[in-house]
């Protein structure tokens, strides 16, 4: 099977018991503390906390596929303070929130606000620099947009641009990642994977289990998951002793010939991008939703281990690969830079294809233009800052691929793939912006004059110039 094209949606995974959230500094009526709800991120203004940096989400879940309207909660997370705070927000929707604590004291009150803001006054001001940790219990039926229930019973948690908060308190915004580790108790003829390696699996008490899996590199909330389903598990090892989790709901396709293409595609990629970023690979394939909505999830980043929707080919793990250098190991500051990780996944689709033999500007680039020519509506989004509710627009994959390749010609390889190894080495586990990319690109390639291709191409809204749209072999288009 091929496929080229992904549309992200918001699909949902099973709950669990969790662990830690958390915290926002936001002014008290006595004092300023220099926070508030939201890191005034252009199209999602409410996401995030300002005040603190998160280090680490231990979240604890407890959740019964029989009992699917409860989901027991209790997360802790360890954060430090980035300014004073007598006050900071968590992002959480729906749920009881039965307790909350701040090192163990329990705080002077917690209080619910607007969609997703669980708002904390601790008993005492967190003095900036501090590290604290906030502990958080809740229950309750999970509502969040990504939070959706299989067909077997299970459930499954994914998202973009969210995620998290349909099942943990988290500082929900991308520019705060942090280490992430899960704990979840489930009957004992479930399974749970999640995120990173795997933990022991213990039976607490007589018909339940407890799964543990922790992720020790940073990652942004929307790519952290949880997949509950009575799964068939297959692991295995790459070449370097990363270990393989492959894990698929009952009526999914179970394909040993992708399985065995991971270690090729990891190791293509890494060619062209520098080392795997992570400690441990392999994917989660989910089969059918309760509502009657398709496969499942379609197939999303998750970090470490992507989500497919009903099967795992070599196109969808690619491109969900390709996102563990961009997207995941190297994340956008905010949702303006889609294309730091959109525009390369789709791209590194086109690389594949070269790989098995394909001319990539006689076939895939000039099927582009062609396509182009036919829509008058394919120039006219931005590649960055494309516009509130267009952060993760089709132009990103078509346009923004075209655009790849374009730079490409026009740099040459050794500076192009240059500047995707670089970029690697210098945001690894880090946030970064398109700008950034821009300014590292003329860097590598000592081409200055790159402004006008990328005026032309990523903030433009109209076809570019001849010069620009047939750089070097792709003149033989013309």
């Amino acid at each position: 099977m091929r496929s080229t094209t992904k549309r992200h949606r918001y699909p949902a995974v099973a709950g669990i018991l969790a662990g830690s959230v958390l915290l926002t500094a936001v002014p008290s009526a006595a004092t300023t503390t220099g926070g508030g709800s939201g890191v005034g991120d252009p199209y999602f203004p409410d996401d995030g906390n300002p005040g603190y940096d998160v280090s680490h989400y231990d979240v604890r879940v407890a959740y019964d596929p029989a009992r699917p309207d409860r989901l027991d909660g209790d997360t802790t997370v360890t954060a430090t303070a980035t300014g004073r705070l007598d006050r900071f927000h968590l992002d959480l929707e729906g749920f009881q929130v039965s307790s909350v604590t701040v090192d163990g004291v329990p705080v002077r009150s917690f209080t619910r606000s607007g969609a997703h803001e669980l708002v904390i006054t601790p008993a005492g001001r967190i003095a900036k620099g501090a590290t604290f940790a906030v502990r958080v219990r809740y229950a309750g039926k999970p509502v969040g947009e990504s939070w959706h229930r299989l067909t077997n019973g299970g459930a499954s948690v994914t998202g973009e641009p969210h995620s998290a908060t349909a099942w943990y308190p988290a500082n929900d915004h991308p520019s705060d990642k942090a280490t992430f580790r899960l704990t979840a108790t489930v009957p004992d003829t479930w399974t749970v994977i999640g995120n990173g390696r795997p933990g022991p699996t213990t039976s607490p008490v007589k018909g339940r289990k407890t799964f543990r899996w922790y992720e020790d590199k940073p990652l942004a909330t929307y790519v952290s998951t949880l997949a509950i389903d009575k799964f068939t598990v297959r692991t295995s090892k790459l070449a370097d002793g990363t270990p393989v989790v492959n894990a698929y709901s009952p009526g999914a396709v179970i394909d040993p010939e992708s399985e065995a293409l991971l270690p090729e595609i990891i190791g293509f990629l890494a060619s062209k991008f520098g080392p795997y970023p992570f400690s441990s690979a392999g994917g989660i394939v989910i089969n059918g939703e309760a509502d009657g909505g398709g496969n499942g999830p379609p197939a999303l980043e998750t970090q470490s281990r992507p989500t497919y929707g009903g099967v795992m080919f070599d196109a969808s793990m690619v491109h969900e690969y390709a996102h563990q250098w961009f997207g995941n190991s190297v994340s956008f500051s905010d949702w303006r830079d889609g294309c730091i990780a959109e525009c390369v996944a789709q791209y590194t689709n086109q690389l594949w294809e070269e790989k098995g033999g394909a001319d990539i500007d006689t076939g895939f680039y000039a099927d582009m233009v062609e396509q182009s020519e036919q829509d008058p509506g394919f120039w006219l989004v931005k590649l960055y800052d494309p516009g509130q509710g267009k952060e993760l627009d089709q132009a990103l994959y078509d346009k923004g691929s075209m655009m790849m390749h374009a730079l490409r010609r026009t740099i040459g390889d050794a500076a192009f793939f240059g500047t995707l190894r670089q970029w690697q080495k210098e945001h690894r586990y880090g946030n970064a912006t398109w700008p950034q990319f821009e300014a590292l690109a003329k860097k590598v390639s000592g081409r200055p004059e790159l402004t006008g291709f990328f005026d032309a191409w990523v903030h433009g809204t109209t076809v570019p110039e001849r010069k620009y749209l047939y750089p070097g072999s792709l003149g033989r288009l013309r």
